[in-house]
């Protein structure tokens, strides 16, 4: 009978098969030719102690036993062409999620996409890195795909509450993703695999009578007696439908403006906001292994820290080793930073937000704009950046123990954000009382991590698109807005997700929803 053991091995045992099942053999008091097959099941890395072990979950099969493996497979999906429509604003995870879960129910989902597809957003992050260019409608943030995208491909949650985790990667996985987002604790596609499987579930989408609209956006919804009738889009085209999925992310600044100009009932959202921090990698792996050279066995290290400064949260978000930095500013006039790596990891820089929890009596001098007082008070950041670096892509920048010293550096190295840098004192982008905090964190972490606090690493500013500036109310039991019937507020730009797994589920969540209703 196969047995499932938890164990703790070296980082050259947890990669070698052969020396994996000598282990075992020895640990259960066999010979290792009476082991078949060895399943890994779960796998995680505890870097608590110096020396760095692996913490694995296993299933052995001996000779003779037949290996039950289970084959991940797509749903049966229907042909829903001529079946009810229902339009889907966005193709994030959220939406692509949602669409998928629609046509499980028979139903035929519509996505408008103010993007390109994912090979034509290419050109334009290419005009954004070389040419200092930036398209409103297609860039880091918008587009097939979404924000992450481009963006990393993180699939880590810690919302364990809100839905099937193991649902949304076993579906990533039957479209193209890597078995190993099954058994690693903290799963990663990447940004250069990420691309090939968003266009696979969109070809799936259209295959079963979906459709998906690239380069449509929306400026209006059509509402008769508070509920939704349609939408119509930025080239004068009107498509009619009494159920809309409002997926658009955390960066659609003109959305929220719509739904507060037809008073629409939205509310500011607290959020997080800071800079992007650089290491080397090998400086973080020294760090977090405490070693020297990592070796070929262990990844390049991640690090997670948090602490209470001046009553407030600062922490890390969003952390990328062996990655780059990447501009994603969404509108002309801005700076806007993020971080992402490839599949395999393996650039020679580390970073991560490192943000400050904000509260909404923070947004009080942008007071007068009501509901958007947060994202004005984000974008007022982004600007003033964006003029402090030159007017161009560049980013304000300046070395770490020189920012908690108010000293402007005197040159910047060389770092993996493309379109350059330029000295600035970072207090001159942010309120004093968020520079304050900023500067003391940075000698708290240093504490805790040390090491990290050094001039070797750079920061970046701003990172101010952490989650969404503004919530969009929706009834807890029918996920409609609170006020228009019809409209489904949903994933991170609606407030209810934070990354590319929570919004799945979300837009799952709705087109189930959805299902309810249109099957009654």
């Amino acid at each position: 009978m196969p047995r499932e053991l938890l164990l703790q091995v070296s980082p050259e045992i947890a990669s070698n098969e052969n020396l994996l099942k000598d282990y075992l053999a020895k640990e259960i008091k066999v010979s290792p030719k009476e082991i078949q097959h060895i399943f890994i099941l779960k796998r995680s890395i505890d870097a608590r102690q110096k020396a760095v072990k692996f913490n694995l979950k296993v299933t052995i099969y001996f000779v003779g036993e037949p290996i039950q493996e289970t084959k991940i497979e797509l749903p049966e999906y229907k042909n829903v062409e001529n079946s009810q429509e229902v339009i889907i604003v966005g193709a994030g995870p959220a939406g692509l999620f949602a669409a998928l879960q629609l046509i499980e129910l028979g139903l035929k989902p519509i996505i408008i996409e103010r993007g390109k597809n994912v090979k034509g957003r290419r050109r334009d992050l290419k005009a954004i890195n070389r040419d200092h260019i930036v398209d409103e409608d297609s860039n880091y943030c918008f587009g097939e795909g979404g924000a992450g995208t481009y963006s990393d491909g993180k699939l880590y949650t810690r919302s364990k509450k809100r839905g099937d985790v193991t649902r949304i990667l076993e579906l990533f996985v039957a479209y193209g993703a890597s078995p190993d987002i099954l058994v690693d604790a903290h799963p990663h596609i990447g940004t250069n695999k990420l691309p090939q499987i968003i266009q696979d579930i969109r070809e799936k989408i259209i295959e079963m009578g979906g459709k998906v609209l690239f380069e449509t956006r929306l400026t209006d919804i059509i509402i008769k007696n508070n509920e939704v009738q349609g939408i119509v889009t930025k080239n004068g085209d009107t498509i009619l439908a009494n159920k809309i999925i409002l997926a658009t992310g955390h960066s659609a600044r003109d959305i929220f403006e719509l739904l507060d100009r037809k008073q629409i009932f939205i509310e500011a959202k607290a959020f997080a906001l800071g800079v992007r921090a650089e290491h080397p990698q090998s400086l973080i792996d020294s760090i977090q292994y405490s070693c020297d050279y990592r070796g070929q066995h262990l990844p390049p290290s991640p690090y997670s820290i948090v602490k209470q400064v001046g009553g407030r949260g600062m922490y890390s978000f969003c952390m990328c080793p062996g990655g780059v930095i990447a501009p994603c500013a969404t509108s002309p006039g801005e700076v806007v930073t993020n971080g992402w790596s490839p599949s395999k990891r393996d650039q020679a820089t580390a970073n991560s937000g490192i943000v400050v929890e904000l509260k909404l009596e923070d947004f009080k001098p942008f007071a007068k704009f009501g509901a958007l007082a947060g994202m004005e008070f984000q974008k007022s950041i982004e600007q003033k950046a964006w003029q402090l670096a030159g007017k161009t892509q560049k980013v304000p920048a300046q070395k770490m123990v020189d920012f908690t010293q108010n000293k402007v550096s005197s040159n910047i190295p060389k770092t993996s954000y493309v379109p350059g840098t330029t000295s600035v004192e970072m207090g001159q982008v942010f309120p004093g009382f968020l520079t304050q905090i900023l500067r003391e964190g940075f000698v708290e972490f240093g504490k805790s991590m040390r090491g990290f606090l050094t001039n070797e690493a750079v920061l970046h500013a701003p990172e101010s698109r952490t989650s969404s500036p503004v919530r969009i109310p929706r009834d807890a039991e029918t996920l409609e807005h609170v006020q228009i019937k019809g409209l489904y507020p949903c994933g991170e730009g609606a407030g209810y997700a934070g990354g590319i797994i929570s919004a799945a589920i979300d837009g799952e969540k709705c087109a189930l929803k959805i299902g309810e209703v249109l099957g009654e």
